[in-house]
């Protein structure tokens, strides 16, 4: 890299524009963090202090289908309605095919980098694809210390078609056989609301679907940097195949935040914004970060499920006779989510887009 590191727009032309990457900076030689992504104090995460949270145990899903059924179904939504994040295990993911994810997503990004440039959003062959660093570059005080490329699903044609080479057979399997289990999931959590949602409800509310593959390379300073800010997702439910590095931390009750570690062969699944507002607030769309680290690469990739841009998203009527009150106002999905990434991380700021007045 011609140029200076601390120089922001030299810095965010090579990184962000140019479609280099953090991962392009350390390739570079690069031995300390520069200043663009040193993030405010009140920002940064701690060095880890082993605190966990209870979604270290995981929920064994093969119980749904037996006299296990019911314990099973109230442990998914007390987590939906406290923490907004659990573990899953026997999940119909193979563990094969979650090592093989891994692997893709560790040979995509360490491609040249103009390979992975061509997926800029914009130059992108495609409108299915996308490349990036960070969550809102060129609006962000500090800019997040992570790569991404993201993969929406339209068909399996389409994705056998456009998404790259290196991951697109096992990102479309992760998500295919993944489905089956978000959509149980969520029918447990409608119907402790006292809802049961047509075909066609669920599948609009959950039509819009995409792989993501997450790349934080080893950082020299961790302290410094955030892999991921304060955020909840937008969508329904978030699966997320997690690496043994770990450093992906939730925000509890009393404001501290406590790392869900890994566990082999295990997903977390996470409440997204959407699924808040459906329930008038009952499940909790969970705040979450990710730090990074300087022992090695680590890989992530979540599949999320949301609504088809044209559903509007409110209250379900069952949930506010129940509540007396909607405490969200009715609102086009395209709306909220252009108001989601119109911004930076922060907190849980985009739920006040749908809040009552």
């Amino acid at each position: 890299m011609a140029g200076n590191y601390e120089d922001r727009d030299t810095l965010f032309n090579f990184v962000v524009k140019e479609g280099n990457g953090v991962k392009g900076l350390i390739d570079s030689g690069m031995s300390c963090v520069p200043q663009p992504f040193v993030q405010p104090l009140s920002e940064r995460i701690a060095t880890p202090n082993g605190q966990t949270c209870e979604a270290v145990q995981p929920i064994d899903l093969s119980q749904l289908d037996g006299p296990g059924h019911k314990e099973v179904a109230k442990q998914i939504v007390e987590a939906a309605e406290t923490l907004g994040f659990f573990q899953v295990v026997n999940h119909g993911v193979s563990e094969e095919l979650l090592e093989l994810l891994k692997t893709s997503a560790h040979e995509f990004f360490e491609q040249p980098p103009e390979n992975k440039a061509v997926y800029l959003k914009e130059v992108s062959p495609s409108k299915l694809v996308k490349y990036g660093t960070s969550f809102v570059p060129e609006k962000e005080k500090a800019i997040e210390w992570k790569d991404y490329v993201s993969m929406l699903y339209t068909n399996d044609h389409e994705a056998l078609q456009h998404w790259p080479e290196q991951c697109r057979e096992v990102a479309l399997d992760f998500l295919k056989s993944s489905m089956a289990m978000v959509k149980k999931v969520v029918e447990i959590l409608m119907e402790d609301v006292g809802v049961i949602l047509e075909e066609e409800r669920m599948n609009r509310l959950m039509g819009t679907k995409m792989v993501n593959m997450n790349y934080y390379p080893t950082c020299p300073s961790p302290e410094l940097t955030i892999g991921v800010g304060r955020h909840s997702d937008m969508g329904m439910l978030t699966v997320l195949l997690q690496d043994g590095i770990g450093g992906l931390y939730v925000k509890l009750d009393n404001g501290e935040w406590a790392e869900i570690p890994p566990i082999n062969g295990a997903l977390v699944i996470n409440v997204g914004d959407t699924l808040q507002i459906l329930s008038n607030g009952k499940y909790k769309s969970a705040e979450h970060r990710v730090r990074t680290t300087n022992i090695g690469s680590r890989v992530s990739v979540p599949i999320f499920t949301a609504p088809n841009p044209s559903e509007k998203i409110g209250p379900l009527p069952e949930v506010v006779e129940r509540d007396g009150v909607a405490r969200y106002k009715e609102v086009l999905f395209q709306d909220y989510m252009s108001n989601f990434f119109s911004q930076p991380h922060d907190g849980k700021k985009s739920l006040d887009f749908a809040r009552a007045d």
